[in-house]
């Protein structure tokens, strides 16, 4: 009986004390991601006055470089990844000069055109936060990386409007196949908290209800089925074009910084033969894809393109929101190839090219009935766990490690990061 009452103790004690310590987190980074937030608009609306605002891309991606080498390293490249490997290999130690520098580059690089997220930095931004946080108040490594990885829900959360899809994004995103289940309910509290702070702040989130879907019968199951593989391969594309481009940009023997002006250079030239529509966030390409409004063919393929220039030379941000163009613009692309409902395929296409890039079915699923309503949940969840496995072993996170083989007939260690497999 004694054992009981002190294992009742504990476990009271416990949930008692991650509410309190989530709910600071979910307040602070709420906080951050607003201030965020709203640079970034403010600063986006103000250089967008002149219509070759692009023109200045060179000179972004070259003052994005320089304060990142300059002040935080570690704020390179898109966030997300670079807080996956500070959990796996540094027990979530993040320098707090991260968050101030992450913030910065990332408006500068997103304002003047180019192709990155928001995700990212807040992500970045609130496990820096709460890394900061566990140092001041000497928390051991355990509950430190619960703290950080509460960090990363909170930012993803609060960024797209998503709290529970962005809670179990954090707990889903570090590992391939495996949840870490003790850090759920802090991660549900900081992710609810931080998304309300950031609504009371006045940040605006956009949701697109569906309201004509068909009923469920076998033909829009086999549809739905085949859109999990198409969008899987739209995925493995974005995967493996990242990949290249930072193999090209490791090749090319010049200065850092020239490079980072080179990546300018090449996002002009894309802007001024296609369109700017492939720049910056892509929010209006966005939403008129969810709106049915037909874009070219090609559109996925050139913001993939865009995306891994804009990260590989010298830009700042994450990838998350040009995973939202690249599926929802595929999703159209599916939908015209065998006429079928736009709407709905772009609404699919933009979380189930998420679950197969990032790796996070589960939390791709529930982000679309929070953006789209309940009625799409299985259409969306069969598409995303067909375009999980259909990437295969790979990751736009390369620091993810592996929980699990996708197929048996594979001989994958486990345990290991995705880039070593």
């Amino acid at each position: 009986m004694k054992k009981r009452l002190r294992e009742q103790r504990a476990i009271f004690y416990s949930v008692f004390r991650w509410v309190i310590l989530a709910t600071f987190i979910g307040i602070i980074v709420g906080v951050a991601t607003a201030i965020f937030l709203t640079a970034l608009n403010k600063t986006t609306l103000m250089v967008r006055q002149n219509t070759r605002y692009f023109f200045l891309l060179p000179c972004a991606l070259f003052l994005s470089w320089f304060i990142i080498k300059k002040f935080a390293p570690d704020a390179k490249g898109h966030g997300t990844e670079k807080v996956i490997e500070a959990i796996h290999k540094r027990a979530g130690v993040i320098k707090l000069a991260v968050v101030p520098i992450k913030l910065i580059a990332t408006v500068i690089t997103i304002a003047f055109g180019g192709s990155a997220g928001k995700e990212g930095p807040c992500a970045q931004i609130g496990a820096g936060l709460a890394s900061f946080f566990s140092r001041i108040f000497k928390f051991d490594d355990y509950d430190r990386k619960k703290l950080v990885i509460c960090g990363i829900s909170a930012g993803f959360a609060s960024v797209f409007g998503t709290p529970i899809a962005g809670a179990i994004f954090g707990v889903e995103v570090l590992f391939i196949g495996s949840i870490l289940y003790d850090v759920i309910l802090p991660s549900f509290i900081a992710g609810i908290i931080s998304y309300n702070v950031s609504v009371a702040f006045g940040i605006k989130y956009f949701t697109y209800p569906i309201e004509l879907i068909p009923a469920f019968g076998k033909t829009i199951f086999v549809e739905v089925i085949l859109s999990g593989v198409f969008f899987g391969l739209c995925a493995f594309f974005l995967i493996e074009m990242l990949s290249f481009g930072k193999y090209i940009a490791s090749r090319i023997r010049l200065k850092e910084w020239l490079k980072s002006i080179i990546g300018g250079l090449l996002l002009i030239v894309i802007a001024l033969s296609f369109s700017d529509k492939y720049l910056g966030l892509g929010i209006n390409t966005i939403e008129s894809s969810l709106k049915g409004a037909m874009e070219p063919w090609y559109a996925f393929i050139l913001k993939t393109i865009t995306t891994s220039i804009t990260l590989n030379f010298g830009g700042s941000g994450g990838v998350v929101t040009p995973i939202f163009f690249i599926g929802a613009t595929a999703g159209l692309l599916f939908a015209k190839i065998f006429s079928l409902n736009t709407i709905l395929f772009a609404s699919i296409g933009l979380v189930a090219v998420l679950a197969g890039a990032a790796n996070t079915p589960i939390a791709a699923s529930i982000m679309a009935i929070e953006l789209f309503g309940p009625q799409i949940a299985p259409y969306a969840a069969i598409a995303c766990v067909i375009s999980f496995f259909i990437t295969g072993h790979r990751s736009v996170y390369p620091s993810q490690v592996l929980g699990i083989r996708k197929s048996r007939y594979l001989n994958i260690k486990l345990g290991q990061e995705v880039e070593k497999s």
